[in-house]
């Protein structure tokens, strides 16, 4: 028996996420039906995150195990050549049996991207949030700021009743602007159910005067979804990378 420890890039437009539903198409769907053939064996592979329908990611990674004798590379190739256009087998490796692509994973890294915009960009249809407003860097950095660190994110989480606890470490939170296109990056031990795309959504607002920058304190002190902004479209997140040692987290 191997593991397998496998990266993955896919675009998540035509996707209802990446977790295996029986009534919708989803990444892990397309991508255990295509490994089941190039292993010939029927396996399930094991996702590191859930992703909501719309959602990409840059790097994504899976572990399968498997009584095949394929080459790493042969495995690369083996599943590109079957695969739809939207999703893209990166890397393979071996790894110890015990690996566990969610369970092992110490934090992750998220971008989310805008257009900002008075005019569509064509290229960037599904990929970008088109906001047509002017979108104020200077407020938006400065509520930045609250986020970084370790609070309870009650107040960014669509639904906390499934989870231990909703306290979260937020490492870094950046924003970076190059003409019409502004991308935030943020990088956590953890993310609740629709953490980010709240916090974008609650910066947009603050961009447009809804709340003050230094309104994030109080938003973050109140735990309380309705404490907070809008959730921005799935469309402009991605799942960027995915850390697998403390070392890697904060070298990343």
């Amino acid at each position: 028996m191997r593991n397998l420890k496998v990266m993955t890039a896919y675009r998540g437009t035509n996707y209802h996420g990446f977790q295996i539903q029986s009534n919708a198409l989803t990444v892990q769907a397309v991508l255990e039906k295509h490994v089941s053939k190039v292993l010939n064996e029927p396996v399930v592979i094991t996702g590191c995150s859930r992703t909501d329908t719309g959602v990409h990611a840059n790097n994504y990674c899976f572990n399968v195990k498997t009584e095949s004798n394929i080459s790493n590379i042969g495995f690369v190739r083996g599943v590109n050549g079957e695969l739809p256009d939207d999703i893209s087998i990166l890397s393979c490796e071996d790894v110890p049996l015990d690996f566990h692509a969610r369970f092992d994973c110490k934090g992750k890294e998220y971008i989310y991207k805008m257009h900002c915009s008075e005019s569509k960009d064509p290229f960037s249809t599904d990929l970008a949030f088109h906001y047509r407003r002017p979108f104020r860097l200077d407020k938006v950095r400065e509520a930045a700021k609250y986020i970084v660190g370790t609070h309870d994110f009650s107040s960014f989480c669509a639904d906390c009743s499934n989870v231990s606890t909703p306290i979260r470490t937020i490492y870094s939170f950046d924003i970076e602007n190059s003409g019409d296109s502004v991308i935030m990056l943020v990088k956590g031990n953890g993310f609740l159910y629709n953490m980010i795309r709240i916090i974008v959504g609650t910066l947009i607002d603050i961009s447009e005067g809804r709340f003050a920058p230094d309104d994030m304190p109080a938003i973050l002190e109140a735990k309380n979804r309705l404490a907070a902004g809008r959730t921005a479209m799935a469309h402009g997140l991605y799942l960027n990378r995915v850390f697998y040692s403390e070392e890697e987290l904060s070298e990343g």
